[in-house]
């Protein structure tokens, strides 16, 4: 069963049952109704037959003629009177007598002044009159056909609107929910149409729930298109990256061995292949930690860790590598232990530290990067500062985008992900990184944790 369905049936049964209360309501108060006003009915046929017995004289043969010939017809008030000492002074018909008063029921109705109830569909009533000086206890019985037929019409009528207000109501919730889920098709049929090749296509958006779903769908395809198109830019960078170094090996081998070579030869041969075999693997390493680096957040292992630590830990590894390379590390007095110890990977900080030193050390003429490290407003800022060529304030925006180098990239090699894997690695840290750089003059990378 689909939402339109369910949406329906659920929407009928509702209205179903608000009907059938109120339509319940409304026969229950029309059967309460009619027995009440008929009871009152028989009170004052009740009195009247009284009145007419003991003031106008009327003999007690007249009143039983007319019971009887309008008792088939009218539905005739069968009338019993009785004195205080429970003497039969008139009854409409004792042969056919319905009610069958006793003792105990002319005593009930002494005591109470006035009973009522019902007896085989017809109501009884019992009273206590005063007439002459004297009390008569007074019953009437009677069956209420007319009212008992407006009843059973009342009731056919409600039956049968019923029934039609069901298929009204299914109709109606049909024909609504099938128009209120109207743009979920429509939507459903664009959504058929996105896939790997056309994700640059949305969805209509609107004002309503189905509006912030389609800006929510829309939302995450423009990060898929984001995805596709950074993974097939990966795929043709790292394709490309690796097949020159390799075809540059597998040429320089290829010569070796196409004739015999001095040893000088083969030196200078065997100094190439290290040289882009390290390339390879400079560069696999940087992918490795771009993957690490774009895992969800729940999916790393985080800790407590000191971030002078892994400043000191990125220098060394930099420093292994690169002899001629200086880091000044400058660490502010007035900087606690739990403004410097955050909870995150030692590995991935360390690993955007040693991008943001190597940066800033090769792209300086002395080789040198100035790191200092304080606290604002219980975060730590740690700044990393050259004195090298700078960087032009229309690159300023795209410098942090992968596999993008700007002008500078004739002075040093690199492979364009450096940058991009450490502001992934700082936004994985939930924290933030800026950049202020003037030509020239070298640039300054402040990082926020």
């Amino acid at each position: 069963m689909n939402i339109q369905q369910r949406i329906t049936f659920l929407f009928t049964a509702v209205c179903a049952g608000i009907l059938g209360i109120f339509m319940l309501v409304v026969y229950l108060s029309a059967s309460k109704n009619r027995a009440n006003e008929f009871y009152n009915i028989l009170e004052k046929e009740a009195i009247t037959k009284v009145n007419l017995l003991t003031e106008t004289q009327l003999d007690s043969f007249t009143l039983q003629t007319i019971y009887r010939n309008n008792r088939e017809i009218l539905y005739e008030v069968e009338t019993a009177i009785y004195d205080d000492q429970y003497n039969l002074i008139y009854h409409d018909a004792v042969d056919i007598d319905f009610v069958k008063e006793t003792p105990e029921m002319l005593s009930e109705i002494l005591d109470a002044k006035r009973i009522q109830f019902t007896q085989e569909d017809w109501q009884v009533i019992g009273i206590v009159h005063h007439s002459k000086g004297m009390d008569y206890l007074v019953t009437a019985a009677a069956f209420d056909g007319y009212g008992f037929s407006k009843l059973n019409n009342l009731r056919s009528t409600m039956v049968i609107t019923f029934i039609i207000g069901l298929v009204v109501i299914f109709m109606t919730g049909k024909y609504f929910s099938k128009n209120s889920l109207l743009p979920l098709s429509k939507m459903s049929e664009e959504a058929r149409k996105i896939s790997a090749s056309n994700l640059d296509l949305r969805l209509k958006e609107g004002n309503d729930e189905i509006g912030t779903m389609a800006k929510t769908f829309n939302a995450m395809l423009e990060r898929l298109e984001k995805s596709f198109e950074s993974q097939k830019q990966f795929v043709s960078y790292l394709a490309h990256e690796f097949r020159t170094p390799l075809a540059i090996i597998i040429g320089e081998v290829e010569l070796s061995l196409s004739k015999p070579r001095q040893a000088e030869d083969y030196q200078q041969t065997l100094e190439t292949v290290l040289k882009d075999s390290k390339k390879i693997a400079q560069l696999s390493e940087s992918f490795l930690d771009l993957a690490k680096a774009s895992y969800d957040k729940a999916e790393v292992n985080f800790q407590k860790v000191r971030l002078d630590e892994c400043l000191i830990e990125a220098s060394q590894k930099l420093q292994r590598n690169n002899a001629n390379y200086r880091v000044e590390l400058d660490l502010d007095e007035s900087i606690d232990e739990g403004t410097i110890t955050i909870n995150g990977n030692s590995y991935l900080l360390s690993t955007a530290f040693r991008n943001l030193l190597e940066n800033a050390c090769k792209y300086s003429e002395n080789n040198s990067c100035k790191v200092h490290i304080t606290s604002i407003d219980k975060k730590c800022h740690i700044s990393f500062s050259d004195q090298g060529v700078g960087i032009s304030i229309d690159e300023l925006d795209d410098i942090f985008k992968p596999f993008f180098r700007g002008s500078s990239r004739e002075l040093s090699e690199g492979s364009g992900i450096g940058l991009y894997l450490v502001e992934k690695i700082i936004q994985l840290h939930e924290g933030k990184i800026f950049v202020d750089s003037e030509v020239g003059k070298g640039s300054t990378f402040t990082v926020i944790l």
